[in-house]
């Protein structure tokens, strides 16, 4: 291969690269849209086959787990099961900061994410409001997420989502322990569980207690050592 050959070569890996990165960016900013909107038909088909969501020490595997997520657990908590949007409801996801990492054969992907939440219902609009929900909160947390390239179309492959806090808007951070907490019972005993557990040494608590979120992007500095990925 000549020296021009090669050139246009990298040229065009590169720019496959960042039409890797711009899809899974689209990818991941739908799937915040679509949740705010409670449709889980379209969330579910932002996940390969066999996708799992880890949500609140769970996982929900494949789209029936994706849907039972999404669908039973979110929409009978938030919206008494109707499509959104719904009068009086506020549930915004937002999604930013991402670090997308797009592996060589550029089949897989790795990607970060902060999502931070705003929730709760109008006054004049709480009949879907379960007793232990705060009627406004705020929420946020951290996605380490794998990608995959199924049939040419970037799908997700582990939506992994690490609280880091929530509080009560009117009590705010500082007085609020979190009303989320992690998941005892799998499904079918929970209707609305997961279908597994994460081992016990990997059980998140959730707010006020923390948890480091490991990146899988290595320092722009400093390479691979920073970040965990090797040993000295």
């Amino acid at each position: 291969m000549s020296d021009v050959e090669s050139r246009l070569a990298n040229l065009e890996h590169r720019v496959g690269e960042l039409e890797d990165i711009n899809a899974i960016r689209r990818l991941h900013w739908a799937y915040g849209y679509y949740i705010d909107f409670n449709r889980p038909e379209d969330v579910a088909e932002l996940f390969a086959e066999d996708g799992v969501v880890v949500f609140l020490s769970g996982e929900y595997v494949g789209h029936a787990g994706v849907k039972r997520l999404y669908g039973d657990w979110i929409a009978g908590r938030f919206t008494g099961g109707r499509p959104g949007p719904v009068d009086g409801l506020l549930l915004d996801h937002f999604q930013m900061q991402d670090i997308i990492t797009v592996a060589p054969d550029r089949q897989s992907a790795k990607g970060r994410f902060r999502g931070l939440l705003f929730g709760g219902w109008h006054d004049d609009f709480q009949d879907t409001r379960e007793e232990f929900m705060p009627q406004q909160f705020m929420e946020a947390g951290i996605y380490e997420n794998d990608y995959v390239r199924e049939n040419g179309v970037w799908k997700i492959q582990r939506l992994d989502y690490k609280m880091q806090w929530q509080g009560n808007y009117e009590d705010g951070w500082a007085h609020t322990t979190s009303h989320l907490q992690p998941a005892e019972k799998l499904y079918p005993e929970d209707p609305v569980g997961p279908d597994r557990l994460l081992p016990a040494e990997e059980i998140r608590k959730t707010w006020p207690y923390r948890h480091d979120v490991p990146m899988h992007f290595a320092h722009p500095r400093f390479g691979a050592l920073l970040a965990g990925q090797q040993k000295a």
